[in-house]
């Protein structure tokens, strides 16, 4: 056998898991095995570090879709994107909780929606506080209208919490905050979880994309989105920063012609050869 991945299925003993894998590459010869590809539970996590702790030469990647979520999720536990989330969450929550408050929604809307399931519980998370974004006009007429004032739901602890929030400015600029840096992770996140177009030729421009992007959300101010960018690199440059990505950057026609410099770029050279 000649240029081998190796892909494991579920397992929950990462020990065990370190000793099938390990005992596979003597089995195959560790100068015929490219990479070991896993999912992202902690499990496989922890043992593709082990294996490459162990085998210098070889390339333990894991599932794009997963690493870019885990990406969002660390991003979801910084506590202004943990509470602007919560609120976001309690906030819909109610509206949807009841009738009335869920009709007099869609008559401000004109029937347009605040809930949309997407590929991870983030990336339904940024849906939901994009469409929010959207509405924040319609949704503080909705909380101050006289139907919505003369209603007895008006009058209980969670409505009144839901009208701090909807009324409170600091809370849009969380959520800009957050849809500043989160859409451009969930438009790789689409890409890569889609079965339309490869991505593997796409991953590595995506990426580059991703962080410009923010960068320039940000006027370049590093200030506000170093922490964002320590996130994503500890999950990129451990987990998919890989030569194979590189391989896949440069050999896309798509990408290789639109930038006349890529084959100068010695990072990208260097990983592909």
């Amino acid at each position: 056998m000649h240029g081998c991945s190796i892909m494991p299925d579920g397992w929950t003993d990462r020990e065990k898991l370190f000793e099938l894998l390990d005992s596979l590459v003597d089995e195959i010869g560790e100068e015929h095995v490219v990479q070991v590809v896993t999912d992202n539970g902690s499990n496989h996590v922890a043992t593709g570090k082990m294996l490459m702790e162990k085998r210098r030469h070889l390339y333990w990647t894991s599932c794009a879709a997963h690493c870019i979520g885990l990406m969002l999720e660390d991003i979801g536990k910084i506590p202004l994107v943990k509470n602007t989330i919560r609120r976001d969450v309690a906030l819909v929550g109610y509206i949807y909780s009841h009738t009335f408050t869920l009709s007099l929604l869609r008559s401000f809307t004109k029937k347009k929606e605040l809930m949309r399931p997407a590929i991870t519980r983030f990336a339904t998370s940024f849906l939901s506080l994009e469409r929010i974004h959207k509405q924040k006009d319609n949704l503080r007429k909705m909380f101050t209208c006289d139907e919505w004032v003369q209603n007895k739901l008006s009058k209980d602890a969670k409505e009144r919490e839901a009208t701090k929030t909807v009324m409170m400015p600091s809370f849009w600029r969380h959520v800009v905050f957050i849809l500043k840096v989160m859409a451009p992770l969930v438009r790789v996140l689409r890409l890569v979880d889609s079965e339309k177009k490869p991505a593997m030729g796409y991953i590595y421009e995506a990426m580059e994309t991703a962080k410009e992007t923010i960068m320039k959300s940000f006027s370049n101010n590093e200030q506000r989105y170093a922490n964002i960018f320590k996130i994503i690199d500890d999950r990129w440059n451990y987990q998919l920063h890989r030569p194979l990505h590189a391989a896949g950057h440069i050999l896309n026609p798509d990408i290789f012609y639109e930038n006349k410099r890529l084959e100068f770029d010695r990072e990208v050279t260097n990983r592909f050869i």
